[in-house]
């Protein structure tokens, strides 16, 4: 349990399912693989090559395998929380922490991030350091998990655990929404900030095995103030029969959606579009629209 309204994730739990998911990753990879080849899709409208880039939160290399042989960045250099990820990638690797960067400032033409920023505590922070490892001019790209992500898992266990045990205790991670994913890359200090959201359905047998994919992947609960231990079968199951019920597909199978917020920002460069001063405008709104234009607190006539 901790009072520290920073700290919603446990990043220690983190580290260790990290390292499990990496003894096994090639089977439940479908998801970042997904993620990483949007991410790499908004390269192709920026017209430039990169010759440093970095991938934050690599797993199993999905970035650097949908780069490929003729993308524009000339090297990669991988990091991981997890070791096993970080032995594993074909490639100069560096074990880190999302919430420490261990690079020196300026080091980056491109940052780019798939399926990991989401367990971050402090986001704001985190863009922060992102910002300044790049070089002025340089591209953050990055897809991370957003608010709408297993809504659906969300409904079957608050209904279930309701019924069962007669209260509430957070089981499905809080993740950023869409409206404030701009404004942060915005407050990090990054120029030209844009934010979108994806959803990505995907079709399982039934509720459970969705949750033992979610565990697999090192992708389930981690709310620091969680309920520690076991969770009740009967509620478990109860959750399961709810969602089987509620989100069957016409197949007989159930669908779970995953929301991914897409963050693009660029490091501030003298060269870039600067919006205009206030009043500066050479026409007026009201020409344009061939209407009549009133000062603040007139009141027009009703013709």
């Amino acid at each position: 349990m901790t009072t520290d309204p920073l700290l919603v994730f446990d990043r220690t739990t983190l580290r260790r399912r990290r390292e499990r998911a990496a003894r096994r990753w090639g089977d439940q990879a479908f998801l970042k693989r997904e993620i990483a080849s949007r991410v790499v899709e908004r390269l192709d409208d920026v017209r430039r090559t990169f010759p440093l880039a970095l991938d934050l939160g690599c797993h199993g290399d999905e970035i650097a395998a949908t780069l490929g042989p003729d993308s524009p960045v000339d090297a990669l250099v991988r990091a991981d929380i997890g070791l096993g990820f970080a032995q594993a990638a074909q490639g100069p690797t560096v074990v880190a922490d999302e919430e420490a960067l261990p690079f020196a400032p300026r080091s980056f033409d491109l940052v780019l991030s798939a399926m990991s920023l989401h367990w971050v505590n402090d986001l704001p922070g985190t863009l922060i350091q992102i910002g300044r490892i790049l070089k002025p001019d340089g591209l953050f790209l990055a897809g991370m998990l957003g608010g709408g992500t297993l809504w659906q898992l969300r409904e079957a266990l608050t209904a279930a655990e309701s019924e069962i045990e007669g209260g509430l205790s957070p089981r499905v991670s809080p993740f950023a929404d869409l409206r404030d994913a701009a404004g942060l890359l915005q407050r990090a200090g990054f120029a030209l900030p844009v934010a979108d959201s994806e959803t990505i359905d995907v079709e399982y047998p039934g509720a459970l095995a969705l949750m033992r994919d979610l565990g697999t992947m090192g992708e389930s609960n981690l709310v620091a103030e969680r309920r520690r231990g076991f969770s009740r079968r009967s509620t478990l199951l109860r959750a399961a029969q709810l969602y089987d019920e509620r989100f069957a597909r016409p197949s007989g199978r159930v669908e779970a959606s995953f929301e991914v917020l897409f963050l693009h920002g660029w490091a501030p460069h003298a060269s870039q579009p600067k919006p205009l001063r206030p009043g500066s405008a050479a026409h007026r709104l009201a020409e344009a629209l061939e209407t009549t234009e009133f000062n603040a607190g007139e009141k027009a006539e009703r013709r």
